[in-house]
């Protein structure tokens, strides 16, 4: 729970310690970023969370100032901005006082130590702030072998440092994971190295997971489902002929490079469009960027213990289906997806970000949305009805602009749904048909073009604009296979209705429900 105004009195009255920090700046995110790196590491072992305070000088006066709600969310977002690492938990806001406001930043002691920031690993002790020393970082390796709880950070016993190649480690992921002045005066050993990376535990000199799935010389012999299956169909079903097949495996920095190197030259394929007399226009089947985040998500985010199915990856006709172990983990479900964030693997989400496969925490989504809207392809669908796996499928657009197959369109995220017609969380779902704008769907049949319908149309699109306020018309154009023209007069009524509003205009702003 955020702090009471009398507590934040206190704080403020306080000397700085080793869980409070003041500052006036509103802007050096530098700062910040150090002081929540050495409050998640909590060297001294308190287990009470730490505070930096803005908007205060170092005696606690305030000197008023003023927290708009963007600032806040830049505050909020140096958690998964990819420069902290591993992520901790932390929360931000603010209190207003007659002199000013402050903002906090509450920041939890974590588990996964050392923590680092930009490669360094920044401790507090008192009043005092400093990159941490070997002894200290031993301590915090320590601190973060006995706590680790996820799969990837457990100890894999039955592997030794005879399972690693150490010279690719130091060669390929030490100088990405560590900053260039700390590496200049290192002189531990690479199993100490490792071990403050999560990647061998020096309690039972053994490799991590995260260590043998990363560096290992055969990670498949210890988890025999790490790969990934590739294969491309002749037609929509996995019973027509295979035309090619292919199996990635390795270590994470062998099968990603080569993952990578597969998808941009093998997947899309460009092919020119005519436009007029003087001008084409080049046409996309599947944009690699978004089938490569979506790959390099199903490596981050699949479930590697108990499982030994691979990730599939399949290419038919008309679409691509990627198939992983492990449904939505942690606080993320299908009523907050893919807003909320969490990772099963925290140590494999920080190893494939300093690898430079991740930019940053919990946009993969929107980014695979935003490039798949620019190709004019359909968004991607996420079918998580099954709790046993993860699927997406992204429809080949080659195949959608030329009408050879006739594609269903749906919603984003595929729920199972009851027999009276609502989901799991009692909204009325949309049963689209192929309309066209004189009210025939595309076998010439009338549909329902009746006060239902628009209702159902109605209550989609509000959803919609609900969960992703920067949801465009021609996604929900796509998405709910609504013409555009009988779109923008249904948003008309809405508008009318006083049960949404634009804010901005129509290219750069949002859409405001109003419960």
């Amino acid at each position: 729970m955020p702090l009471t105004k009398d507590e934040i009195r206190s704080l403020l009255g306080d000397i700085e310690n080793e869980r409070v920090e003041r500052t006036l700046s509103t802007d050096n995110t530098k700062k910040m970023s150090e002081a929540i790196c050495s409050f998640a590491n909590d060297i001294r072992n308190t287990k009470k969370p730490g505070y930096f305070l803005i908007g205060a000088d170092d005696n606690g006066n305030l000197d008023g100032q003023t927290f708009t709600d963007e600032q806040l969310r830049s505050y909020a977002g140096l958690r998964n901005s990819g420069t902290i690492l591993p992520p901790p938990a932390m929360m931000v806001y603010k209190a207003s006082f007659s002199e000013g406001e402050v903002a906090v930043i509450e920041v939890q002691p974590s588990e996964d130590t050392p923590v680092r920031y930009k490669g360094v690993i920044w401790i507090r002790v008192g009043a005092r702030k400093a990159e941490a020393n070997t002894e200290e970082e031993r301590i915090l390796t320590e601190k973060g072998q006995i706590h680790s709880s996820s799969f990837d950070g457990r100890p894999c016993r039955e592997a030794s440092i005879d399972n690693i190649d150490v010279e690719l480690f130091k060669n390929e992921y030490l100088p990405k994971a560590v900053s260039p002045a700390t590496l200049a005066k290192d002189k531990r050993t690479p199993i100490q190295q490792m071990a403050s990376l999560r990647l061998f535990d020096t309690r039972f000199n053994c490799p991590t997971y995260a260590g043998i799935l990363l560096l290992g010389n055969n990670p498949q012999y210890f988890i025999p489902g790490a790969y990934i299956q590739y294969v491309k169909f002749a037609g929509t079903t996995r019973a027509t002929k295979v035309l090619k097949e292919n199996r990635f495996k390795g270590n994470l920095i062998s099968m990603l490079k080569e993952l990578e190197y597969f998808i941009k030259y093998s997947i899309e394929n460009k092919r020119p469009e005519f436009v007029s007399v003087l001008r084409e226009e080049p046409r996309i089947n599947y944009p690699w960027e978004a089938i490569r985040e979506l790959a390099m998500n199903a490596v981050m985010h699949r479930a590697y213990n108990g499982n030994n199915s691979p990730i599939k990856f399949y290419e038919y006709s008309d679409r691509i289906e990627i198939d992983n172990p492990g449904n939505l983990y942690g606080k993320v479900n299908l009523e907050n997806f893919p807003n909320e964030t969490d990772y099963r693997n925290p140590n494999i989400a920080e190893i494939m970000l300093n690898l430079g496969y991740v930019n940053r925490f919990g946009s993969g989504v929107n980014t695979v949305s935003m490039l798949l809207e620019e190709n004019k392809s359909n968004p991607a669908e996420f079918l998580l009805g099954d709790y046993t796996t993860f699927k997406v499928v992204v429809q080949n657009a080659d195949v959608i602009e030329s009408g050879t197959d006739v594609i269903d369109k749906k919603p984003n995220v595929i729920v199972n749904v009851t027999e009276n017609g609502t989901n799991n969380n009692g909204i009325d779902t949309y049963s689209g048909t192929n309309e066209s704008t004189d009210g025939t769907n595309i076998n010439g049949v009338g549909t329902n073009s009746g006060t239902n319908n628009d209702a159902q149309r109605k209550a989609a699109i509000i959803e919609m604009m609900r969960h992703n306020k920067r949801v465009s018309v021609t996604q929900i154009s796509r998405t709910l296979n609504i013409p555009r023209r009988t779109l923008f007069r249904i948003i008309d009524i809405l508008k009318s209705e006083n049960r949404i509003k634009r804010v901005g205009d129509l290219k750069s702003g949002t859409w405001e429900v109003i419960e």
